[in-house]
């Protein structure tokens, strides 16, 4: 008698066919292809020498030892969740009181997915709607999949999303009888994971604005990811949209230290509203009773000690040569092909390149199989940043990370991407 089947959850068959994993495991497995798909950071710039420097300080003696290896607390280890207060007054460039929180409103995760992945059970039922820019971080389209939302996207342009369109969108909503099932507007602030594109600060105070709005039977919450604020290459660093809600009750602000640190430590934060805290504590505690102890030690030392800055500036100049190397390779290889463009971001680990209407770059076309198989180079089709059913998304775009290689490699890489893209053409 054959075995029967294992019955799924409806949980797990949402959770199928995440991309992100197919393109992480082509990344680490695959080390001979040329990677301009992976969001990894720089191994070379990862901070081995403070990482040892900070666990030897921590571990001194075996008392001070025996209380790093227990278990932590849900919201975080204490001490960090202070230091992240000064951390946040240095990014918003005010005092610490000016911030109008406290340490009890600051929850720490491990990476800032976990904080995504809490406040989806915690605020999402089936059915409810998150509205996102078109297009957005595709992990995150996934996991509110996973938890059966509806994730709406909103039109952009070289500024971000557009607030227009997100307040005819939540007409639209309203006309149809289901505003009540916005839950959340989530808005990735700067160098937006896949475009590199940064929210004006003008649409960032407009875009509280609206939230507030439009809060008429129930609370509509901004979620800013700010993963990437720490990455700029150039230019002045604005306002965080958190920033612009006085009442500190309707954004929640999402911040890590995988890309400016390190990932492998996984440690990030959420500044939440106070009558959220509670509701992500219990989502959290049935998860994990709380973060890694020791990896929390290990930032609080890198921040207190003043090297984690140190560490972000030279993160900074890194990055920058190999932000241009990719800009010069693109301008080098692609100018005079016609119909293709693309966006120059200021910071960041990406950028967003647009092909001719006649050239699709899903995982299945003929120009992914000749860039990976023959060419021997990899990006991120651009349709998977959009919600599947959007009449928004467009199937000739492609995400290219110049994170993981070296100026020269990438230069390589984006001539054999330019080969592929002729063949194609031809």
């Amino acid at each position: 008698m054959p075995l029967p089947d294992i019955r799924f959850s409806q949980r797990r068959q949402q959770a199928e066919e995440q991309s992100i994993a197919y393109l992480m495991k082509q990344g680490l497995e695959n080390r001979e292809v040329i990677s301009l798909a992976a969001g990894f950071v720089d191994e070379v710039t990862l901070p081995v020498s403070l990482v040892r420097e900070s666990i030897a300080d921590i571990l001194t003696d075996d008392a001070a030892g025996h209380g790093v290896l227990q278990y932590g607390t849900t919201a975080g280890f204490g001490p960090l969740r202070e230091n992240l207060l000064d951390h946040l007054a240095r990014l918003e460039s005010c005092s610490t009181s000016d911030l109008n929180v406290t340490s009890n409103e600051i929850v720490v995760t491990s990476g800032s997915q976990q904080l995504l992945q809490h406040l989806s059970d915690a605020l999402f039922d089936p059915g409810d709607i998150c509205l996102v820019a078109a297009p957005t971080y595709f992990v995150f389209l996934g996991t509110l999949n996973g938890v059966g939302a509806r994730a709406i996207a909103i039109d952009t342009d070289e500024n971000g999303m557009r607030m227009d369109a997100l307040e005819t969108e939540l007409g639209r909503i309203e006309a149809a009888g289901e505003l009540t099932r916005v839950k959340m507007i989530y808005l990735v602030s700067s160098f937006e994971n896949p475009s590199g594109v940064t929210l004006a600060d003008d649409r960032r105070k407009l875009a509280v604005d609206i939230a507030k709005r439009w809060s008429k039977e129930q609370r509509i919450l901004i979620l800013e990811d700010a993963a990437y604020r720490e990455l700029r290459y150039e230019g002045d660093d604005g306002p965080s949209i958190w920033s612009y809600d006085e009442s500190r009750q309707h954004v929640i602000l999402a911040q890590t230290f995988s890309k400016s640190f390190s990932p492998g430590i996984r440690v990030a934060y959420g500044v939440l509203p106070r009558d959220l805290v509670s509701a992500i504590h219990d989502v959290k505690g049935n998860f994990d009773f709380g973060s890694p102890n020791l990896n929390q030690r290990i930032v609080s030392h890198a921040l207190q000690s003043g090297k984690y800055e140190e560490h972000v500036a030279g993160l900074q100049s890194s990055y920058r040569v190999k932000r241009d190397a990719m800009l010069a390779a693109a301008d080098e290889f692609f100018t005079d092909i016609p119909g293709v463009s693309w966006l120059r971001p200021h910071g960041g680990l990406y950028v967003w390149m647009t092909l001719p209407d006649e050239i699709e770059t899903g995982f299945d076309s003929p120009l992914f199989q000749q860039a990976s198989k023959a060419e021997g180079v990899m990006y991120v089709p651009g349709e998977i940043a959009y919600p599947k059913t959007s009449p928004l998304q467009k199937r000739t775009q492609m995400r290219l990370s110049f994170g993981v290689e070296s100026p020269e490699t990438i230069r390589d890489g984006m001539q054999r991407l330019s080969r592929a893209v002729r063949h194609v053409m031809d």
